[in-house]
């Protein structure tokens, strides 16, 4: 017979006083962790690059030698993302110029309607910029004083200097310099001489060869985005360790008037712009919030560029439009860096009280937005291009080494602004196409021309053909099995 549980005490199966602590300081922390484990899981790239800006500047101010001595790690970020930079350019322009097939008129018209849309632009910051100079006056009473720290320019801007800018000795050398305009007259001959290509069967292969290739560089794009938080925090540490937070104090009037200006462009040029092409403003600021922070912290439009193709597609702008326009748009559509010239140039005229003349002010600005082209994807690139057009209209180069102080800080607005323009063009570029529906809405006669409805086709299309593909091969697979069992 079986012998009835006894309910005595047991002292084996009693938890001792050591393990009823431990487990209640476990259920008196498991809240709290199980709340910042759940927080850094919801925690999106963007919050994260904005915590290494506000620890960068902290660790900048407080710590400006060990802040110096980190900038490697910064420069690491940039190299990550200038090896991206050449086949994500060359791949996306040629696909979004030979994808249109043998319709070179659709390629010659979407063309047209981004240069002038640049230019327009481009304009209109120019002018601005001259405003607010002449407004303002941030270089009157301004003490300089000599530098040698200014960069050494090659003299005077020529025709030819200038045209040589454009068409590279060899590509591969365009490409190792990082000279971005070069890359784009590369691309753009490559994919004419695709379309021209008779048999469609070879035209069709580097089509797909070039669309996987951008398709794989997005992906690496994301790889290195991971690093970007401590790469952005490096830069703007470094940046604040060796300039000093003080320098933006005793040239704040002249800072001061470029950020102004910038978000006065922002408001009176590209907002309006938005409305008129009735583009929603919510949804754009959202998709480029990345790109500009990325922009902003590394003053090169460079690191932005995979990011901001990439959320553009999202957004629903046609990677046709994207691969030609944001490409072209960083050599030709610099918004930000055209204002600052303006700014800078009338700025050092006023602080060497040199007198220009209104017409010889939008002289040199012409000249400016002509000279400034293809030095996006360089930090401080525009720096050098703003003392050549000085020494070509005598006016001193002293007052650059007040500028030199605070070029850091106001390069970071202007490429910033850059890609804001940038994004806005391909935005404005789709809607002059009739290629994204007002104010983003997919719906009625656009309900089935979204081009991200299409791409989810295409790769459902992959995965059934290779389902179809791995079925057929098991089936082989078990019919030599078959056959080999037989002959057994």
């Amino acid at each position: 017979m079986p012998v009835p549980a006894t309910h005595g005490d047991d002292t084996s199966e009693r938890p001792s006083a050591w393990s009823r602590m431990t487990q209640s300081v476990k259920n008196a922390l498991a809240p709290p962790f199980r709340f910042v484990i759940k927080w850094l899981r919801k925690t999106n790239l963007t919050m994260w690059i904005i915590l290494g800006l506000v620890l960068g500047i902290v660790i900048g101010h407080t710590a400006p030698s060990f802040s110096v001595k980190i900038k490697p790690l910064a420069d690491i970020f940039l190299r990550m993302i200038s090896t991206l930079v050449v086949p994500l350019i060359f791949s996306t322009l040629v696909v979004g110029i030979a994808g249109h097939g043998d319709d070179l008129a659709a390629v010659g018209r979407l063309a047209i309607k981004s240069l002038i849309y640049f230019e327009i632009v481009s304009t209109l910051a120019i002018l601005l910029g001259l405003l607010m100079v002449n407004a303002i006056k941030p270089g009157k009473g301004t003490v300089i004083k000599a530098s040698e720290d200014i960069p050494k320019t090659n003299g005077t801007i020529t025709w030819d200097g200038e045209l040589f800018k454009i068409i590279p000795k060899s590509f591969f050398q365009a490409a190792s310099d990082g000279e971005v305009l070069q890359i784009v007259f590369c691309a753009i001959m490559f994919a004419v001489a695709l379309c021209r290509v008779p048999a469609r069967k070879h035209r069709q292969t580097m089509l797909a060869f070039l669309k996987s290739l951008s398709e794989t560089m997005f992906k690496v794009t994301g790889l290195v985005m991971n690093y970007a938080p401590i790469g952005i925090g490096c830069a703007l540490a470094s940046t604040v360790g060796k300039n000093g937070l003080s320098v933006l104090i005793s040239l704040g009037k002249l800072v001061g008037a470029l950020y102004g200006t910038l978000v006065i462009f922002i408001i009176v040029v590209l907002i309006p712009i938005m409305l008129i092409a009735k583009i929603p403003i919510k949804t754009f600021f959202r998709t480029i919030w990345q790109p500009f922070i990325l922009a902003f912290s590394t003053a090169s439009s460079e690191s932005a560029l995979p990011k901001a193709m990439e959320n553009l597609e999202k957004m629903g702008i046609p990677e046709k439009i994207v691969g030609f326009v944001i490409p072209t748009g960083y050599s030709f559509n610099l918004d930000g860096t055209s204002l600052y010239l303006s700014l800078a140039a009338i700025f050092c005229a006023q602080a060497t009280d040199t007198h220009l003349s209104a017409s010889k002010q939008v002289v040199l600005m012409f000249t400016l937005m002509l000279t400034s082209k293809g030095v996006a994807a360089i930090p401080r690139a525009s720096f050098v291009v703003l003392s050549a057009a000085l020494s070509s209209y005598n006016i001193p180069n002293d007052a650059l080494a007040l500028i030199l102080g605070v070029d850091a800080f106001m390069d970071m607005a202007r490429t910033g602004v850059n890609v804001m323009g940038n994004c806005l063009a391909a935005c404005v570029v789709a809607r002059w196409e009739g290629a994204y529906p007002p104010y983003g809405r997919w719906e009625g006669r656009w309900a089935h021309m979204d081009p991200r409805l299409r791409a989810e086709d295409e790769d459902d299309e992959d995965n059934v053909r290779q389902g179809d593909w791995k079925d057929s091969h098991s089936e082989s697979r078990k019919i030599e099995e078959g056959v080999t069992h037989h002959r057994h």
